[in-house]
């Protein structure tokens, strides 16, 4: 069996009423879902905390230590007094050196975790929208997240673990200051809320900064995307020069976005510098104070230089804290913009199965294909025929533009905040629009069951629709062609076979264990194509639909693949949206659109004969039907060998 493990689960159902999870995050607001963020990595933020405390309390009691040896030993010229406390500060150091390491260990380790836990409710929320997830956020806010944002959760979660050892170790300082002197332990005890308090000013302007530049680094790498995505257009038209330039003037506005953030940034950490050393300076004037008025014995003055000196650490990591929560917030509302977007399909009152082996009926267009037969769409304009099959597939159009969160940096105030209103409108007027048309009646009906009756998963599970925009993901040649390992080797070699595509297995290194680069890069368009066909033949469903299957092979290819095509299928309800004569040769239907509407159904040979339209539409590819059907005899004598022994 060619296996292969499935590991991306949707969330629930993809039903907007599938019942709520307590797994599901908080998605009501920023500070919410930071919350629940950190809730659900409690056991992660515990470790930080434990580790952290390990290292800072061992710290935090070696200054009272160093005092106690200076006033049982120094003090009274006796070294055995001194021993013990010395013995204790050598065990306080080992401690906080093995700490240290556990410290870093477990930081780094939660860091990781929160990474993959926030790019898996990504991956699970775009698994739970499907097609759905292009139609509301661009592509490059959707990596941002997946990137960016991920390593900002991760950063949050470790802070937090580490500002409550921090806390901890701060109070137990500030306890031992007040034993000795009531004044200095109240100083230190209101000092760090007053300087944490005192760098708020600057925290909103880093929120807005921090937020632009996200806003222009998701552009950056939604253009990215398109760029190496269209690469090879892009040096077929001569665009290169043009769009790189366009890049670079984006890469300027993120370096600019960037300086500005780290202005504020530098602003916000200078800052807690120069508090925390402002406390050293003032703890350290009263301890003198408070020696020399008799009240510290010296062992204990030196102890309170130690503390104030402490104090600066925990100081410091609540000022961390503070910006990595700030940054927090500005990842986390753009992860519930995601996260907090619901399907559009509904759980049908009456969940009717879809029936096969029936006619399928387009009320939109009138196509009629009947069932077991090999029907053939014919159509001037691509995508009359591409919006047929999106419809027996129930996918929603795909002329919809995602509408992006980001409003322009120069807006501020109010008007920033009706940018971003009218923003929100937009997308939930999107929704709602994507709602009433996913839960209509469909239109699309197998035998007497319109598809709105259906449930998505048997949907799903019957029916397959694979057009020219079908993926050629990165693994291996077995993981590509059947990704839930249901299918045999002998099954897998046919679907090659009927795809023409067994020059692609024999050129990869490993055979099934092959490795493909993202997105195909080393194959030509026509391999790409025929892989993405074995694929789908492969899945074996129960109605298939191809949108224009051979557009990327010659014309030899393109007859042995139709040949192979309607035999493999014989029996089998299949729907071909192309004007290829060499399929249309071996259709057992041919249905042609016109304005979108089916005006002929009949035969290839007649309506060749017959209909002036249909015969204009297909006269441009029947120069090349000839030498591909003299092609096939010759594949004939060779199609039953095979490479490696026999062995695919």
């Amino acid at each position: 069996m060619l296996t292969f493990p499935v590991t991306i689960d949707a969330f629930n159902q993809p039903f907007r009423d599938a019942a709520p999870s307590p797994d599901d995050p908080d998605v009501r607001s920023p500070a919410r879902f930071l919350c629940w963020l950190l809730r659900h990595q409690g056991d992660v933020v515990a470790a930080n905390a434990f580790v952290g405390m390990l290292w800072f309390l061992p710290s935090a009691l070696n200054p009272w230590l160093l005092g106690k040896a200076i006033d049982n030993g120094v003090q009274r010229g006796s070294v055995m007094g001194a021993l013990p406390w010395a013995l204790a500060m050598l065990g306080c150091i080992t401690i906080g050196v093995v700490s240290g390491v556990l410290m870093h260990t477990a930081a780094v380790t939660g860091w990781v975790i929160a990474i993959y836990k926030t790019i898996g409710m990504v991956l699970r929320k775009v698994t739970q929208l499907g097609h759905v997830a292009p139609r509301r956020t661009p592509a490059g806010e959707m990596l941002s997240i997946a990137g960016g944002d991920a390593d900002t959760f991760g950063a949050l979660t470790e802070i937090v673990g580490r500002a409550i050892a921090a806390m901890v170790a701060f109070i137990f300082v500030a306890g031992m200051v007040l034993n000795e002197s009531v004044r200095l332990g109240v100083v230190t005890l209101i000092a760090a809320p007053l300087l944490v308090g005192a760098a708020s000013p600057l925290l909103k302007p880093l929120q807005r900064a921090q937020a632009v530049e996200r806003g222009r680094s998701s552009e950056l790498t939604g253009m990215a995307t398109d760029i190496v995505a269209g690469l090879r257009i892009l040096r077929g038209i001569g665009g290169e020069q043009t769009f790189g330039d366009n890049y670079a003037t984006q890469s300027q506005l993120v370096r600019r976005a960037g300086v500005v953030s780290g202005t504020w940034q530098a602003a916000v950490d200078a800052l807690s510098v120069l508090l925390s050393g402002l406390l050293l300076v003032v703890l350290t004037w009263m301890g003198a104070h408070e020696m020399l008025a008799g009240r510290l014995s010296i062992g204990e003055l030196v102890s309170f230089f130690g503390f104030a000196i402490f104090m600066v650490w925990p100081i410091q990591t609540f000022f961390e804290l503070a910006q990595k929560w700030v940054q927090g917030l500005v990842s986390a509302k753009k992860t519930i913009a995601v996260l907090g977007q619901l399907p559009p399909w509904k759980r049908s009152l009456v969940q009717r199965e879809l029936p096969v082996g029936v006619e399928i009926r387009d009320e939109a267009s009138g196509m009629v294909a009947r069932p077991g037969r090999l029907t053939v769409v014919v159509s001037a304009v691509p995508d009359d025929s591409a919006a047929l099959a999106d419809r027996i597939g129930r996918y929603l159009p795909a002329e919809t533009e995602p509408v992006s969160l980001e409003v322009d940096e120069k807006l501020k105030g109010r008007a920033r905040k009706a940018a971003r209103a009218a923003k929100d409108v937009l997308r939930a007027r999107q929704a709602a629009a994507d709602e009433a048309l996913a839960n209509a009646v469909w239109g699309v009906r197998f035998g007497d069951v319109d598809l709105s009756e259906v449930g998505l998963e048997d949907l799903r599970g019957k029916v397959l629709v694979s057009d020219t925009n079908s993926q050629v993901f990165a693994g291996t040649l077995q993981e590509l062609l059947d990704p839930h390992g249901h299918a045999t080797r002998a099954q897998a070699e046919q679907a090659l076979r009927v795809a023409n595509a067994e020059d692609v297995y024999d050129a990869l290194p490993g055979g099934w264990q092959g490795i493909l680069d993202e997105r195909g890069r080393g194959l030509s368009g026509g391999q790409r194509q025929r892989l993405v066909l074995a694929r789908a033949l492969l899945a074996d469903p129960d109605v298939l639909v191809l949108v224009e299957p051979t557009s990327a092979v010659d014309a030899h290819t393109e007859a042995r693949i139709a040949e192979r095509l309607a035999e493999h299928r014989r029996g089998r309800t299949t729907i071909v949206t192309t004007v290829s004569p060499l399929l249309l040769h071996h259709a057992d239907d041919v249905v042609l659109l016109v304005d979108g509407k089916a005006v002929a159904q009949g035969s290839h040979a007649d309506l060749l004969a017959n209909d002036p339209a249909y015969r204009a539409i297909v006269a441009r590819g029947m120069d090349d039907e000839e030498p591909a059907q003299s092609a096939m005899s010759a594949t004939a004598t060779s199609e039953g060998t095979t490479t490696e022994g026999g062995q695919r």
